[in-house]
């Protein structure tokens, strides 16, 4: 059964003919990075336009800032750096790991259709390719800030949308967050656990991500998969995730499995997925091809995995306009989150958009953001003390621990389950506030997501 055959990238012959006469000096750097002289890999996955010696320096980071940095990592080398290690802003995009979960809505009309859609093999190209749609955003090579404990992220104003967001754990590093419309219901716990490399960064999704479509009450559940962030700290960082995506339904025992081609030398197959929709039997129904940063099509096939006769390719998604020369590589949608404008009326105090050290960031005041960012972890310690000397356990406010374990491939996770009480938040304060944790001017608020007081006053 094969895959869908795809054409080699335009370019190959003129990267081909670029970065031959600079190999020798390449596999020379890779020799010594080896060694522990340098820690270069060189690869250009953006086709070999750039002279490989350029490449191999570039970065965002001073020269100076890179080496030292660098000899403060080389420690963690084969270890999971999800929460042990402080970084500096330079690295970081204004935006929170709670704010990007949402990003996987800015596509959500392909989940509207699959709600809608009678064929049920046709209900999970549309499923998946909304699974597929984040992985633009995610290829920005800049890191989120790790949400506070307790911190959350509120979104409304999309596709009819009502999304909530928040961190449930610290040590290590959970999310869990619901979003919801009238077609779909969304429920994601979000754990990543890291393997750092040396001058790359593994990086596995140990979290469950579950969507309900309200119509039929089908159940899927996504399995992405794992992440490769190449030259972290020398040459120019880029995102790869080779291997397998699984998309099941749990109702009918129909999936999908689509492949990430990994990215070749001077980019050979970057970008490319392909594969199929089975039904419960495993056979293949409709085959499913693109490229994760354009658009996903589809064409129904035989039990070979073969287009079936008298049929085409039909698109099922596309990726809309982004803006040009965007600093941190931001999708319009990415900005739209990012801002109020689709924040609900009033705002918890425990919302991403008001943390100070993201706003400083935001604005391009490095020097008052990394400030900030200490300040706000110093007092997340003082908390954490505080609590534990009373005897009190964290408990989050919109999610609740359940007793189910689900087993990963790198890991078991601790679910937890939205336990609807923003929804009842969400209806109460809408009619009147007082007495609410809300806030109404989001401009004179402080960010406060600390259940036991701030401590840092």
């Amino acid at each position: 059964m094969g895959s869908p055959k795809k054409n080699q990238g335009k370019g190959l012959f003129a990267a081909m003919t670029s970065g031959i006469s600079m190999f020798g000096n390449a596999m020379q750097r890779s020799v010594t990075g080896l060694l522990g002289y340098e820690g270069v890999e060189v690869i250009n996955p953006e086709g070999g336009k750039d002279d490989a010696e350029e490449e191999a320096v570039r970065g965002r980071w001073k020269q100076e800032d890179r080496d030292s940095y660098w000899k403060m990592m080389q420690k963690y080398i084969g270890s999971d750096v999800t929460s042990m290690v402080t970084l500096p802003v330079i690295i970081f995009e204004p935006m929170t790991m709670l704010q990007k979960m949402a990003e996987l809505m800015e596509y959500s009309y392909l989940l509207d259709q699959a709600d809608e859609c009678e064929d049920p093999y046709m209900r999970l190209v549309y499923a998946s390719s909304w699974a597929i749609s984040v992985y633009y955003a995610y290829q920005r090579t800049w890191k989120p800030f790790n949400p506070i404990l307790g911190e959350t992220y509120e979104m409304v104003n999309h596709g009819g949308i009502t999304f909530i967001s928040e961190q449930v754990c610290h040590h290590p590093p959970m999310s869990a967050g619901h979003a919801e419309n009238e077609h779909f219901t969304y429920d994601v716990t979000s754990k990543l656990k890291t393997k750092f490399l040396g001058n790359s960064l593994d990086v596995y999704p140990l979290g469950r991500t579950h969507v309900t479509l309200k119509r039929d009450g089908v159940v899927l559940d996504l399995v992405p998969p794992p992440t490769k962030v190449n030259n972290l700290i020398f040459g120019r960082t880029w995102v790869d995730s080779p291997g397998e995506m699984v998309l099941s339904n749990l109702t009918t025992g129909d999936k999908v499995v689509l492949y990430f081609q990994p990215c070749g030398w001077f980019g050979a197959g970057r970008y490319e997925v392909d594969g199929y929709v089975y039904n419960a039997a495993e056979e293949p129904k409709v085959l499913i091809t693109g490229k994760w940063d354009e658009s996903m099509s589809y064409q129904p096939c035989d039990m070979e995995g073969e287009p079936l006769p008298g049929t085409e390719l039909k698109e099922a998604w596309r990726i809309a306009a982004v803006p040009e020369n965007d600093k941190f590589q931001y999708t319009y949608f990415a900005h739209k989150i990012n801002s109020f404008e689709t924040a609900p009326k009033k705002l918890l105090a425990s919302d991403s958009r008001l943390r100070p050290d993201r706003y400083a960031l935001e604005k391009g005041d490095l020097s008052k953001s990394g400030a900030e960012k200490s300040r706000l972890e110093e007092t997340q310690r003082a908390e954490k003390k505080q609590r534990e000397a009373k005897g009190h356990q964290f408990r989050p406010r919109w999610f609740d621990l359940t007793d189910e374990i689900r087993p990963t491939p790198w890991g078991d996770l601790e679910v937890y389950q939205y336990n609807g009480k923003y929804t009842e938040h969400r209806a109460a304060v809408d009619v009147d506030s007082s007495g609410s944790t809300v806030v109404d001017d989001v401009t004179s608020t402080e960010f406060n997501p600390w259940q036991y007081g701030n401590v840092s006053s």
